[in-house]
């Protein structure tokens, strides 16, 4: 890593993790130069779906720790 590189790290990892997330997320798409219609539209069938399962009230939201300690417990075989 080049000593421009490095110092543009130090100042990224200082900012708000939205911010970083926000970064992070436009540095994958530039990294990805094919876009496959048909994979977009399956996601963007897949987000609706998951999004009127959430309006609903078929499927209820759980807190993230919550989700982790389930994956946890998940991954340890308990």
């Amino acid at each position: 890593m080049s000593p421009d590189v490095f110092e543009l790290l130090k100042k990224v990892l200082a900012l708000p993790p939205e911010a970083r997330a926000a970064l992070a997320g436009s540095l994958l798409e530039s990294l990805d130069d094919t876009v496959d219609p048909s994979v977009e539209e399956a996601w963007r069938h897949e987000i609706a779906r998951r999004i009127e399962e959430l309006d609903s009230g078929k499927v209820k939201p759980i807190p993230w720790t919550e989700a982790r300690r389930q994956i946890t417990a998940l991954l340890n075989g308990r």
